[in-house]
């Protein structure tokens, strides 16, 4: 009943005040036209008042006025803008303004102000100012106010009666849904049923009200059934969880032991790496020092072969000590924490050729180097991963002339970039490219290229360890290219 009452208010509030603009208008309109015209026949009747200076005249022609008895105040200016006539001609002067405005109509709060040309022959010879109340406009919005209050007070009685008759025929079956639903919902009784009042919308949603009622008992009473089933698996559901729960504990204890022997057994490698790096290195520092003794003490006495072994003998020992550190360097890499930060490439790349300087003195290299972008990991260990890739692309081009190396960047792999390592070397065959990043794995003679096949196994660790992958491509005497990929950063 309120949104009917309402609802009809405000549409009749609406139309009325439509109506009631429309006549403001209206009339403001009509009024403007009225009074101009009769401007305009004063006007023409003050013509020759003031072209013979005759004021008795002019105020004769003025009190005509007082026929129009919402005239308030009107006054003749001659042409020189000064007050020649009045009405009405009692009236003081500074009634009137002293100062004309110019020529047309305006409304005031509570007057209507019209100035009009006194013309004779298209000379203008003066003003005319009227002025009027707005009692007229008043009036007649007082009525039409009137009329709306009760046209709207009409109105909403016959609103009223009408939604009180729609009431029982609308609002009574709703609200006897309303009060089975609630009995339902209180009481989870599923046997209620709505009444229905009628064959229209509400008596066939009553209908689907009570169908969804047997529904719902159906599914009610078969849902009890079930829960009498499942108290009798509830104590083997629980027997089960705490049989869960005590291989949880115990597989927490084997972790803890495992994690335990894993720390002891990481003590264990890490003292016998040590171990080994002293040990080792003792006898060779022996070898290596008893051969120099044994050339210094036959300085020109032993034969070209004794010399040649000599030589191969110390040769032997300094590489035995260069796959003492490189695997030591490899036994550490997987035990020492990333310290991860953003790295910029081009000056990692940059510090690279400058390292090998040495190496590359007085040979012929076209290096190419592109803009590589940041990416995030571990600087020290990223410089290790580009100084044996470039390290071996410079040493398995020598017998180029010139050699090329180029780095670069081939795209993205799952969101990481692939970045490569090329060159126009030596190349390998790709039936043996799965043993490239093995431990002690070399593809060629030592008296070819000196190594001792634990760098790209380093590279392959540190890249692992960094969540990327590496692989290599190549060709015998047609080069190789070394791939693998980082993480990207953010901000690149």
């Amino acid at each position: 009943m309120t949104v009917i009452l309402l609802t009809s208010g405000a549409v009749l509030l609406l139309t009325c005040g439509t109506f009631l603009g429309y006549e403001l208008v209206t009339f403001r309109q009509t009024m403007v036209r009225n009074l101009s015209t009769l401007a305009q026949v004063v006007a023409a009747n003050s013509t020759a008042a003031l072209a013979f200076d005759n004021r008795t005249d002019a105020t004769e022609v003025l009190s005509a006025l007082s026929a129009e008895r919402h005239i308030v105040a009107a006054g003749l200016y001659d042409n020189t803008g000064t007050l020649f006539a009045k009405y009405p001609d009692t009236a003081p002067d500074d009634g009137l303004p002293a100062r004309l405005e110019r020529d047309g109509y305006q409304f005031a709060r509570a007057h209507f102000v019209l100035y009009e040309p006194v013309l004779n022959a298209n000379r203008r010879l003066g003003t005319l100012y009227l002025k009027s109340d707005l009692g007229a406009m008043y009036q007649r919005l007082t009525l039409y106010g009137g009329l709306v209050v009760g046209v709207i007070a009409l109105s909403c009685l016959v609103a009223f009666a009408l939604s009180t008759r729609l009431q029982r025929h609308i609002s009574q079956p709703v609200l006897a849904l309303a009060g089975t639903a609630k009995i339902v919902s209180e009481g989870k009784d599923y046997s209620v049923r709505a009444a229905r009042f009628g064959d229209d919308e509400l008596g066939q949603l009553t209908d689907a009200f009570n169908e969804m009622l047997a529904h719902i008992q159906g599914r009610d009473t078969a849902l009890r059934d079930k829960e009498e089933h499942l108290h009798r698996e509830v104590a083997e559901r629980t027997s089960a969880e705490e049989e869960i729960r005590q291989l949880n504990r115990e597989l927490e204890h084997r972790v803890s032991q495992r994690t335990a022997q894993l720390e002891e057994a990481n003590k264990e490698l890490e003292s016998f790496s040590y171990s080994v790096s002293h040990d080792l290195r003792a006898p060779l520092r022996h070898v290596h020092g008893y051969v120099e003794m044994l050339q210094r003490a036959t300085d020109g006495q032993l034969s070209e072969k004794a010399q040649r072994y000599v030589r191969i003998i110390t040769e032997a020992s300094v590489e035995m000590g260069q796959l003492i550190d490189d695997l030591l360097a490899f036994s550490r890499m997987g035990r020492v924490e990333i310290a991860e930060s953003r790295v910029h490439l081009d000056g990692l790349v940059q510090d690279t050729i400058r390292s090998l300087e040495m190496a590359t003195n007085g040979r012929n290299i076209v290096w190419e180097a592109a803009l590589l972008p940041q990416v995030i990991g571990d600087r020290s260990m990223l410089k290790q991963v580009f100084g044996n890739l470039v390290g071996n692309a410079v040493k398995y081009s020598r017998m180029r002339d010139p050699a090329q190396i180029e780095i670069g960047c081939a795209g993205e792999e799952n969101g990481r970039i692939i970045l490569f390592v090329r060159d126009n070397g030596a190349g390998f065959d790709m039936r043996y490219v799965h043993k490239l990043f093995g431990v002690f794995q070399r593809l060629h003679r030592p008296e070819e290229f000196e190594g001792t096949g634990i760098g790209l196994a380093t590279v392959r660790r540190i890249v692992a360890r960094h969540g990327g992958r590496v692989w290599a491509e190549g060709a015998v005497n047609q080069g190789a290219s070394f791939y693998f990929t980082l993480q990207r950063s953010p901000s690149a």
